[in-house]
Order: structure tokens, then C-alpha cells, then sequence
């Protein structure tokens, strides 16, 4: 091929490019092209009160080879960290608690420790549950939490699965499905398991890092908090330096032209290959290229893909996003030494705070401790919420501050904030994403293909492994 497209600079796209100069070679131009002002998407390193900070994602799961592979082909193996033993906690029903262990994403299994979370009535809910008779359609899903509030009620649902879920997807437990956000416990109950709790423990023992698709940590605005060691290692890594030490080395590797501040309004068939439309309509540019790589929101997709593949455009378009904002704060540390000594707190949907989150980021990272001060990160935002985060950045932070006064009596004025909003910066996976999935990419032309966030993971390895699956495609097209 003697020129190929990656249409998005975010973390998919950079992968897509650097796997497509690995199989094509130095002869191949490989043209980035993004709309915003710098390359990494929804991942993003700024400097707070003199340290490189993440606020975008902010880690990953270590256990999958993703990153630790590509930070060792890039030469930057020594920039791979791990968190400290620091436990997560959450806030329910008042309360802030330890995080309980013995769960699948909140699903329980019989070794849950649920004691300070749930009720008398909810615990005795959770017991109850394996005796209940279960009605399982092999191959079907259904809403996550519609299934919790039948079989355990709702408490498991409103304290435990949404904080975690919400942390992931920024959106409501009842609005996801179960098969592409917890599909251990899918394929558990295709087995035959006979209850949810039975389900989860299967899923617990064939899977014990989780499934690819609930990673933590991994795109805009999302939250993982528990990062203490486990047989084996550490489940979660970062980027020492921030995640830009990843992106700008993928940009030297790749030798991809990048263009920034550049809209792709159009993608066309031509004879050979393919037509990009950049610009403004005034005065359109166009780019001509022998295969195309789409690493763009849901809804950009869809409208690139409407013209020359209108079934995929089709299920892209059903694929919803989600809005969030992280607000970093930085503190001088007798100002935050009420602060507990915790990961963070997740936060119920039904608790009268604005955050979903807070990531006591000098408590997980060691790195994150320099200059004597205190970091953290505020997550706001879940679906369907958008209107509530349209106020101007004092406001955001206002609101961050008021519940961290709340939550571990700091009051006192950050020595430095930042707010990064995410517009839709998370995919929504409600019941038969996967099936909307297999839809866009099967019904793909030759040349074209798809990467991100909205596939196959929200995470930054599941992302790097849709970009590199995506320039394997292409390639081999040609």
C-alpha cells in the first residue's frame, strides 16, 4: 500500500498506525488525521502543581499483555508502574466503608463480604439468592440491573453494581447489558449455572482479573480504585510521566504524518481505494488512500460510514455516549491530613453528592506523592446527566471541593485544580452490544475497518488491541 488513513488520534488510532509502519514498512505513508489540538483522545496528561497527572484514564489492567508489550517494543519498560496496597472504599446509604471483597463487579459470590454495606434485609437477600429458581435463556441478555433487583434487590444494585459500573461506563446499572459488561457471568449462566451467586463463582475461578470489558481505570472519567497487590501481581499498571510519554512515543514509532485541528466530513469510494473529504465545506480538501482505518466515537463512525457501508453505519449509530468531567486537585499535605488512607470512594447513584468518585491519587500512585503535596481526582458525571455538568469550571470545582469536605473534612484551597470535561467521552454497552458490534464490523467494506473504545473494551489495552486488529485488517486487504 503506498498510503493508508487513520481517521482519529487517540490511543486506537496511534496503535492502528504503529502496527500499520510494523506490516507495511518505511515505504507507506500513514496519515493521522484528528480534529482536536492534540493526539491522544480521551487520554490525557497535564501538569498539576508540578508532576504530570493523567485526567483522562488513569491507569490500566496490568494483566492483559497490551501495554507491558507495547511499552517494551518502544523501549519504555522502566516507565511501567504499579499501585500501592492502598484499599478502595465506598459510600452507601450514609456511609463510607471498606470496598467489599468477594464480588464480580458487585455481582456476589458466596464468599462476599457484604457486612456494613447491605441491610439486615438486603444481606438476607444475598443469602436467599441461590435458592431462588432461575430462568436463563442461553446466548440471551438482558439489563444487568433489572437481573440484580430480582435476584438480590435492590440494594446490591443502588450501593455495590452501579458505583462500580458507573465508575467504568459512567452509566446506570440499569441501562447496561449484562453480556457485554460482565460476560464472564454471561457465559457462567450459558453453562447452566444455576443462580447468580453460583454464576459468579465460576466466573471468579476461570476469570480472576475480570473480564477484558470492566478493566477500571481505562477511558475518560472512569474510576478504579482498588489497585492493591494480588497472587501474581498487581492487577492495575500506569505510565510513569502520564499516558503522554506513551502517545508521543507512539507517534516517533509510527512515523504517521499527524494532522491536527483537521475534520474528516466524508469517507467515498474511489477506483482502487478510498477518498477522505477534510475541511470546512467552503473549502474541502481531499485525501486519497488504498485502505482506511476508523478510530473514532460511535457516532462519527457511523456518519463516515453511512455512504459506503450503511448496515454498520446503522448499528455504530445505535452504540450512545456518555458525558463525564474529572477535576484534578492538588493540596499542601497539612491541608489534606484528614484525608483517609484509601485508593478512594466510589459513591452511590442515590448519595446527595455530585461526584460518582473520588481517586486519592498520592495514596495509589507513589509516583503521584512528589513536591509534598496531595493529588486527587473528582469524577463526575453518569448517563443521561450532561445538563448537569454545563456550568462553568468554578462551579465544577466548587462542587468537587463540597464533597471532599464531606466526604474527609478537607476544606481548605487546593494549591492547584484542573477540570477536563469528556463530551462524550464514554460508550454506552446496553443489552446487544455485542450483537450492534458484530453488525459494524462485519458489514465493513474491504479496506475499511474500525477501532476503539466502543467495541470490544473500554480500556486502554482493549483499545490498543481493536487498533492493532484493525491495521491487521487492512493490511491484509491489500
Amino acid at each position: 500500500m503506498a498510503r493508508v488513513a487513520v481517521v482519529g488520534g487517540g490511543i486506537s488510532g496511534l496503535a492502528a498506525a504503529h502496527r500499520l509502519r510494523t506490516l507495511l514498512g518505511p515505504g507507506t505513508r500513514i496519515d493521522v488525521l484528528d480534529q482536536r489540538d492534540r493526539v491522544g483522545g480521551v487520554l490525557h496528561t497535564v501538569d498539576l502543581a508540578g508532576v504530570p497527572f493523567d485526567v483522562g484514564a488513569e491507569a490500566f489492567l496490568a494483566r492483559r499483555p497490551e501495554v507491558p508489550a507495547l511499552l517494551a517494543e518502544l523501549g519504555l519498560t522502566d516507565a511501567l508502574v504499579h499501585p500501592t496496597r492502598a484499599a478502595a472504599s465506598v459510600r452507601a446509604a450514609g456511609r463510607t466503608g471498606p470496598l467489599p471483597g468477594g464480588t464480580l463487579m458487585g455481582v456476589p459470590t458466596s464468599a462476599a463480604r457484604l457486612d456494613g454495606l447491605l441491610s439486615a434485609a438486603g444481606l438476607a437477600a444475598v443469602t436467599a439468592e441461590p435458592e431462588l429458581p432461575l430462568s436463563w435463556e442461553p446466548g440471551g441478555d438482558v439489563a444487568l440491573g433489572g437481573l440484580l433487583r430480582a435476584r438480590f434487590g435492590d440494594e446490591i444494585a443502588d450501593r455495590l453494581a452501579d458505583p462500580l459500573l458507573g465508575g467504568v461506563y459512567a452509566g446506570r446499572v440499569d441501562a447496561l447489558g449484562l453480556r457485554a459488561t460482565v460476560p464472564a457471568l454471561a457465559t457462567a449462566l450459558d453453562a447452566g449455572a444455576p443462580s447468580l451467586t453460583a454464576a459468579a463463582d465460576t466466573a471468579t475461578q476461570v476469570h480472576p482479573a475480570r473480564d477484558s470489558r470492566v478493566e477500571g481505570a481505562r477511558v475518560a472519567g472512569s474510576v478504579q480504585l482498588s489497585g492493591e497487590a494480588r497472587p501474581g501481581g498487581s492487577v492495575f499498571g500506569a505510565v510513569r510521566g502520564g499516558y503522554r510519554v506513551l502517545l508521543d512515543a507512539l507517534v516517533a514509532a509510527s512515523g504517521a504524518d499527524v494532522r491536527l485541528r483537521t475534520t474528516v466530513r466524508e469517507l467515498q469510494r474511489r477506483e482502487g481505494g478510498w477518498r477522505l473529504v477534510l475541511g470546512p465545506t467552503t473549502a474541502p480538501e481531499v485525501l486519497d488512500v488504498d485502505a482506511v482505518v476508523l478510530a473514532v466515537p460511535a457516532p462519527a463512525a457511523a456518519r463516515l460510514l453511512a455512504g459506503v457501508a450503511p448496515m454498520a453505519a446503522r448499528a455504530a449509530g445505535e452504540i450512545e455516549l456518555a458525558s463525564s468531567v474529572v477535576v484534578a486537585l492538588a493540596f499542601r499535605a497539612a491541608d489534606a491530613a484528614s484525608l483517609p488512607p484509601t485508593s478512594g470512594v466510589l459513591v452511590a447513584a442515590d448519595e446527595p453528592l455530585a461526584v460518582k468518585a473520588f481517586t486519592h491519587s498520592s495514596n495509589k500512585w507513589a509516583h503521584l506523592a512528589e513536591g509534598g503535596l496531595v493529588r486527587l481526582r473528582a469524577s463526575l458525571g453518569r448517563f443521561g446527566e450532561a445538563s448537569t455538568l454545563q456550568v462553568d469550571d468554578a462551579e465544577l470545582v466548587a462542587r468537587a471541593r463540597a464533597d471532599l469536605g464531606a466526604l474527609t473534612g478537607i476544606t481548605a484551597a487546593p494549591v492547584a485544580t484542573h477540570v477536563q470535561r469528556w463530551g462524550g467521552g464514554l460508550p454506552q454497552y446496553g443489552v446487544g452490544h455485542l450483537d450492534r458490534v458484530r453488525m459494524v464490523e462485519e458489514g465493513l467494506p474491504r479496506g475499511v475497518a474500525v477501532a476503539g473504545a466502543a467495541l470490544h473494551g473500554v480500556g486502554v489495552p482493549a483499545c490498543i488491541a481493536t487498533g492493532r486488529a484493525a491495521a491487521e485488517r487492512v493490511a491484509a486487504a491489500g
